[in-house]
């Protein structure tokens, strides 16, 4: 676990989109060796009993997930479960394979923890995705992120979710419609109340027919942007409630540039890490207040701590996930927020993460 400080300077040495592929690749090849998959579970696999969340008829060993967008293809599962996350999620994923948008797309903020990226959902589409999972090598919770192709019309987008729908229902444990990406021209039109009504009643319909077909209920989630007034986050609510969706991921990445700094803090792109906490968290407190606390949510945005993540679970949060956290903090940050969680559950008297969520909103 000691090792990661030492490479990092190495890796931040390199442009930060190569940096992660060369991650990417050093980890599927560690995880081909006999017994590496053993000594991740041995290494980061800290479980607790507090730690244990039942959420749509699924066990989760605890609640920190791994955001889309670090493994795009779902070439990693198995590794990255070994590294202690309570589940993963996989994506974004197309229905054909695209390149996204032209390099550079990534870029970091070391000052602020953060990252800028304009990737554009590069992935090898949905038929892959559903290839990969079906051959995963270690038990957990797999999410897949869908979207839509970037040349698909905004009013046809619709056919583009339900294709991602079909490709993966057989091998996901949740799918999670995303339609907050700020890399895709026009995505977040299909967040206000008219397109998102007709594109959750239509995925709430064609599961019904999916589970009629393959004897599996899947729970469907939409992951929505930070960058939202109250009476939108209402509307979000409202359609969510009436329409049978199982949950909200808050949030995806931020427009905004509020106290940024360094040389790329202009690039145009989705911000995450640490800056995005603060929204998020109000974001998440919201929904919960909104929905009466009637909608699981899952809190993402600059979660870098057991507090982090803690806060979001106080403001009603089930589950919480991570991702450019990672990029500065390496895998041992997992077990460190997990063991830390334990540590201000049993502080202020929660016998589970359960018994925590929603108990100390952020103010309105």
């Amino acid at each position: 676990m000691a090792i990661y400080p030492l490479l990092r300077p190495l890796l931040f040495a390199l442009e930060a989109e190569r940096a992660h592929q060369l991650v990417l690749h050093g980890i599927a090849g560690a995880a081909r060796v006999p017994g590496f998959l053993t000594l991740l579970r041995t290494v980061y696999g800290f479980q607790h009993p507090a730690l244990r969340v039942r959420l749509w008829e699924r066990e989760f060993p605890n609640p920190v997930g791994l955001a889309a967008g670090f493994d795009k293809d779902g070439l990693l599962i198995a590794p990255l479960l070994g590294l202690g996350f309570g589940f993963v999620e996989a994506g974004t994923v197309t229905p054909r394979g695209q390149p996204g948008n032209p390099r550079p797309r990534l870029f970091r903020l070391p000052a602020h923890k953060a990252l800028i990226n304009r990737m554009g959902f590069n992935n090898l589409g949905a038929l892959h995705m559903a290839g990969q999972l079906g051959h995963r090598r270690l038990a957990g919770t797999v999410g897949v992120n869908i979207g839509k192709n970037f040349d698909t019309p905004l009013d046809e987008a619709i056919t583009d979710y339900l294709t991602c729908l079909h490709a993966v229902y057989s091998v996901a444990d949740y799918i999670v419609i995303n339609l907050s990406s700020p890399n895709t021209p026009g995505l977040r039109a299909l967040q206000e109340k008219p397109a998102l009504k007709t594109i959750t009643e239509t995925i709430f319909r064609e599961r019904i027919k999916l589970q009629e077909v393959t004897g599996r209920w899947l729970p469907f989630l939409i992951k929505i942007a930070p960058d939202m007034s109250e009476g939108e986050l209402a509307d979000v609510v409202e359609v969510a409630l009436e329409s049978g969706t199982d949950g909200l991921i808050a949030t995806n990445t931020t427009l905004r540039r509020e106290g940024s700094s360094g040389k790329h803090k202009d690039e145009q792109g989705g911000l995450s890490g640490r800056p995005l906490h603060g929204e998020a968290l109000r974001t998440v407190g919201a929904l919960h207040r909104l929905s009466g606390g009637k909608l699981p949510l899952v809190g993402v945005g600059g979660v870098a701590s057991a507090t982090d993540a803690y806060a979001f679970i106080l403001a009603g949060a089930s589950l919480v996930q991570l991702y450019s956290a990672l990029v500065y903090r390496g895998p041992g940050l997992v077990r460190s927020i997990k063991k830390g969680l334990v540590q201000l559950l049993e502080r202020d008297g929660f016998s589970n993460v359960s018994a925590a969520v929603g108990s100390a909103p952020p103010k309105a």
